[in-house]
């Protein structure tokens, strides 16, 4: 359970995305294989659970994420070779996947290996992430983020869809072998309450109350800080780019510009514009400039390049 991750834009992305891509077709075909079979198939076509990470290709695409998407939603990780921050996210979706038991299932597209699907979703950028359910996609993001929001991501994704896609219940039902769930931690419930309420500030005195007692607690700093972002970048004003650029020595406006690039998927641009003002700049501007940059560091995933290659900036700025 969440709100949309301000720095994919992922509300914006899902709307846009529902004009561009026609699934139709081969969502009818889906339809048609659904009414055929009572039940999902397996990959390789034999009988028992199907597989909840799969490798998908041209030719297996209808089958592995449209057809399948007729029972649980298929989240579809867009990824290649040369990509670092897929290299990030790819392992943490696939053990969430593992952990859902079937209640989702992970479809990984390498997008060179596979021009035409890269096409079909008009990808700009990797990693990109799609959720695609009764054969249409429903919400996306781009990047790689943190696993406390993944986790909550795919909550949200499962809470929307449940009633919709017969698969997720009975997945969550459980069987032989299931997986036994985790307790739940109060405080961080009430932390992700407050979060999907859209209370930004009842949610980040949660995370900051944990961290008072646990400052060590990773997922809290992670969480605080994509708090923190998301409160700025939810009010994020596309044109606060355009009046930064005409004023270079306005600090506010060279915050607020930061934000909305990053907010939007410019996240370098973002921090090269903080690392430029960083060298304006000196004291105690330059001492803002430089904290919220790198509170802006702690809303991605440690090994994110886009992150090393700004800390190096920041680093030569400073030095």
């Amino acid at each position: 359970m969440t709100r949309p991750d301000p720095r994919q834009n992922a509300a914006a992305m899902s709307a846009a995305m529902a004009g561009a891509v026609d699934l139709s077709a081969l969502k009818s075909r889906a339809e048609a294989a659904a009414r055929a079979a009572a039940a999902p198939k397996s990959p390789s076509g034999g009988g028992g659970a199907a597989a909840t990470v799969v490798d998908v290709t041209e030719a297996t695409f209808q089958a592995e994420v449209i057809d399948r998407s007729m029972q649980v939603p298929v989240v579809v990780d867009l990824w290649a070779t040369w990509c670092g921050p897929c290299k990030q996210l790819s392992p943490v979706l696939e053990k969430l996947a593992q952990e859902g038991n079937g209640a989702w299932v992970l479809a990984k597209i390498d997008v060179d290996a596979n021009p035409r699907i890269a096409q079909l979703f008009q990808v700009q950028s990797v990693p990109m992430v799609i959720a695609i359910a009764g054969g249409q996609p429903v919400d996306a993001f781009a990047g790689a983020q943190p696993e406390p929001q993944l986790r909550q991501w795919i909550s949200s994704l499962l809470n929307a869809l449940r009633d919709q896609l017969p698969g997720i219940r009975a997945a969550e039902q459980g069987g032989p072998g299931a997986p036994a769930e985790e307790p739940e931690d109060p405080r961080f419930t009430a932390a992700e309450e407050a979060l999907e309420r859209g209370d930004y500030a009842a949610a980040e005195a949660a995370y900051q109350k944990i961290l008072d007692a646990e400052p060590n607690n990773e997922q809290a700093k992670a969480a605080l800080a994509q708090v923190r972002f998301s409160a700025r970048a939810e009010q994020a004003d596309p044109g606060a780019i355009e009046r930064a650029d005409a004023a270079p020595d306005d600090i506010d406006a060279q915050l607020a510009a930061a934000d909305a690039e990053v907010a939007t998927g410019k996240v370098a641009e973002g921090f090269d514009r903080l690392v430029r003002a960083v060298k304006r700049t000196s004291g105690d501007e330059r001492d803002r400039i430089r904290r919220h940059l790198l509170e802006m560091f702690e809303v991605f995933p440690d090994g994110d390049e886009r992150v090393i290659a700004a800390r190096r900036a920041l680093a030569n700025a400073l030095f």
